[in-house]
């Protein structure tokens, strides 16, 4: 019986290492076709750890020998130390559960039961402690894994010495080698899948901002665009009657305008527009024109990095669509650059009454426009002036290209006016 215990802890140890190898070799040859690793599948339960129940087959059959004494109290002892283990390893796969008292009372008194079958039977029945270091390890996640792992190899060294001399090294090291490795094991599936929830939940918000983003380009450049053509196509109807070259030059505008709204589209979706100031502040000069407002615009500053110039720029493009649409008897518009090597500020006033314009949904808008101007460390404040119409101010740091020097600029195509 000693010498089958010896040769048997050390088959139980080599076949502990094996699934242990086993296990991570399968996850490492886990991969598709493509080189990528395949998806993890449900999470592990209790019915992964139900096989290791075989090891104590020995102290089972041993229950059928004539040399075993008093066999109903090691079949109340096996039965009682099944039900424990079952109970164990299931709530060990729930957090809270695995923490609860009722799991570590169980725990403990798996640990009693199994001291006690070793010390009155021995042998096959020292087995049972390599069982115990599964579900102590699979319980015991956390700082005092390591002490408790050593403490029980120690006390499944100390009752094998007991019962069967040097051969106790065996169960001491599959004792000490489940309750750390399983517990090791465990705890990476655990943060694996946690990892991969959170990558889950990141792709879920880059798929959210994007949408986000796109909805905010298309309505700014949209609603901008279409204002455009609106106006013009009225001062067409205007003009047909008694000005037919005037009239045709604002069909050319619509057209111009329409090709680079399509173009302009086209960059949002990719995500690659790069707007550029003087570019929309000449359009809507253009558009307020066609609309019967005057526009003024000063532009003064050092250069502006080409982030600061978009979101001016879609300031620039969503003030004057709110005051084509909105601004009523507006005659004059003015829009001001003016900055610094710090800070920038975009100012657009007209002199019509102070309508503010219909609150957009989802986030669009001044709204939108707001959130953009926070993410770049601006703000934006939109009202009534002073002295009457609707003002809309914005403010962004400047992100001076030290490349070139500063200077004052003119929008180009010379139709607005120079500070």
């Amino acid at each position: 019986m000693t010498q089958g215990t010896g040769n048997g802890g050390g088959g139980g140890t080599r076949a502990w290492l094996r699934w242990q190898t086993g296990t991570g070799q399968c996850r490492n040859d886990r991969r598709g076709t493509d080189g990528s690793a395949d998806e993890p599948g449900p999470p592990p339960t209790g019915f992964s750890l139900l096989p290791w129940l075989l090891l104590g087959m020995g102290g089972f059959s041993n229950l059928f020998q004539a040399d075993t004494p008093q066999p109903w109290i090691g079949a109340i002892g096996l039965l009682t130390f099944n039900s424990l283990y079952v109970y164990v390893v299931f709530r060990s796969f729930v957090r809270e559960a695995r923490e609860s008292r009722s799991t570590k009372a169980a725990l403990l008194l798996m640990g009693l039961v199994t001291c006690g079958l070793a010390l009155g039977y021995g042998g096959s029945w020292l087995y049972f402690f390599p069982l115990l270091g599964l579900a102590t390890g699979a319980v015991t996640r956390g700082p005092h894994l390591g002490r408790i792992g050593l403490a029980l190899a120690a006390l499944a060294g100390a009752v094998s010495a007991y019962r069967d001399g040097w051969d106790a090294f065996n169960i001491t090291y599959a004792t000490f080698l489940s309750t750390m490795v399983t517990a090791a094991i465990l705890s990476l599936s655990e943060a694996v899948r946690q990892l991969r929830a959170a990558r889950e939940e990141l792709a879920r918000r880059a798929v959210a901002e994007e949408r986000l983003r796109f909805s905010r380009d298309l309505h700014d450049l949209l609603g901008h665009t279409l204002s455009v053509i609106v106006v013009k196509s009225e001062a067409v109807r205007r003009l047909a009657p008694r000005d037919l070259d005037a009239a045709l030059a604002q069909v050319t505008d619509i057209e111009s305008v329409g090709r680079q709204a399509l173009t302009e589209i086209r960059e949002a979706v990719t995500g690659y527009r790069e707007g550029s100031l003087s570019t929309d502040l000449d359009r809507a000069a253009s558009a307020l024109r066609a609309a019967g407002v005057e526009p003024s615009v000063h532009l003064s500053g050092p250069p502006l990095a080409a982030r600061a110039e978009a979101l001016l720029g879609w300031v620039v493009r969503e003030a004057v669509t709110n005051v084509v649409r909105h601004g009523e008897s507006a005659s004059r518009c003015e829009i001001s650059v003016t900055g610094d090597t710090e800070r920038v500020r975009l100012r657009v006033t007209d002199d019509g009454r102070a309508t503010a314009p219909v609150p957009s949904a989802g986030g669009t808008g001044l709204r939108g426009l707001r959130e953009r101007l926070a993410a770049a460390g601006g703000h934006l404040e939109a009202g009534p002036g002073p002295r009457g119409g609707f003002t809309v101010t914005a403010e962004l740091p400047t992100e001076t290209d030290p490349v070139l020097p500063p200077r004052d600029r003119t929008p180009s195509g010379g139709l607005l006016e120079s500070a």
